[in-house]
């Protein structure tokens, strides 16, 4: 039975691509052997890159003047990446604190230079986003990083800071789930388990220009300039990850690009906040204004119940409802690939379980 996955990453994956890469996967289009057996500099593998760039360049409107590069890693590599590469001697760095993850990038960066918090969220547990219009941001700082969406908490970005300085954006949980103005960006990244991909590599989009801030000495494969020159063929990349982008950029293009992914996406989130608004049985600690259309989380009248639920709804094929074990509660992640009808299945079963227990 195809259960629906509600896990935050490794997530579910679009059926039809599962389908189609296990069709694929130890006969590549009839070449005998499967792409993670195909060599990384030949012409098949070379198609899947260029054609998974390409995807992604169309899909959200990326000009030349970006590269978009392939990094083992993850997003978490990318957390010490960045001020490697980007630090101004002499200068700050700019970071919102608006969950787990933004901290665990402010934790890297302090080991390579000054960091200035602009805002937090964590006095009131991270349940919503500050308000922008109050951040005391420095137009001399040599960056301002924000986690646009913030898979433990619940919590989204719904407009982005305008920023004198090159604004970056950890994009993992909610990257190519919604209409994005990249120019707005000098960098963007996002591990791929949660909407494009498996887990293993990370997308980052990167004005070319800011590698000329890369020191000299910075080790050769930690620098942005070696992925951009040899087209994130430095060395042996993840080619099984970056064929499943390939498929799943794909199968975003079929589904009608960007807008219409995100149009079924506010379906989904509108669907459940709904749900959870209704009554007095479940609720939701996000202040509206920040909830996130990605990671839908809310709690029950006790932890016993909340035990119960994720049990008994994994019985009847929702998986992945229990929350971050830092949080507790339950979380539905509903990304890309989750179907409108899991999310109908989903609500179904919240209100059988409410009526049931109350």
């Amino acid at each position: 039975m195809r259960v629906f996955n509600f896990n935050p990453g490794p997530a579910m994956l679009p059926t039809e691509v599962m389908e189609q890469a296990q069709h694929e996967f130890s006969d590549y289009h009839k070449t005998g052997c499967g792409i993670m057996e195909h060599s990384h500099r030949g012409a098949e593998f070379t198609e899947v890159i260029e054609t998974a760039e390409k995807n992604i360049r169309e899909l959200m409107n990326i000009g030349d003047e970006y590269a978009v590069l392939f990094i083992q890693g993850g997003a978490s590599l990318q957390f010490a990446m960045i001020p490697m590469n980007l630090h101004v001697p002499g200068t700050s760095m700019e970071y919102a604190d608006t969950g787990a993850w933004s901290a665990a990038a402010i934790k890297e960066a302090k080991f390579i230079g000054d960091v200035k918090v602009v805002c937090s969220s964590k006095d009131t547990k991270y349940n919503k986003i500050p308000d922008i219009r109050h951040w005391k941001l420095d137009a001399k700082a040599s960056y301002l990083h924000i986690t646009s969406n913030n898979t433990i908490f619940g919590t989204q970005y719904h407009s982005f800071p305008d920023s004198k300085v090159p604004l970056i954006a950890d994009m993992s949980s909610d990257f190519m789930s919604r209409v994005v103005d990249v120019d707005q960006f000098s960098l963007i990244y996002a591990g791929a388990q949660k909407n494009i991909g498996p887990s293993g590599v990370a997308v980052v989009i990167i004005k070319k220009e800011l590698v000329k801030r890369t020191p000299a000495n910075l080790p050769t494969m930690l620098k942005y300039g070696t992925y951009i020159d040899s087209n994130s063929l430095y060395n042996t990349p993840p080619t099984f990850g970056i064929y499943m982008i390939r498929l799943v950029t794909d199968w975003m293009k079929k589904k009608g690009g960007l807008a219409a992914i995100e149009t079924i996406n506010d379906a989904k989130s509108e669907a459940l906040y709904e749900t959870i608004e209704e009554g007095e049985f479940y609720s939701n600690p996000v202040e509206p204004a920040s909830r996130s259309k990605m990671n839908v989380v809310f709690r029950l009248p006790s932890e016993a119940l909340e035990e119960k639920f994720v049990k008994e709804a994994k019985a009847k094929g929702l998986i992945g409802l229990k929350g971050h074990r830092s949080v507790g509660g339950i979380r539905a992640s509903i990304y890309n690939a989750m179907p409108l009808e899991g999310v109908e299945k989903l609500i179904d079963f919240m209100n059988a379980f409410e009526k049931a227990n109350s």
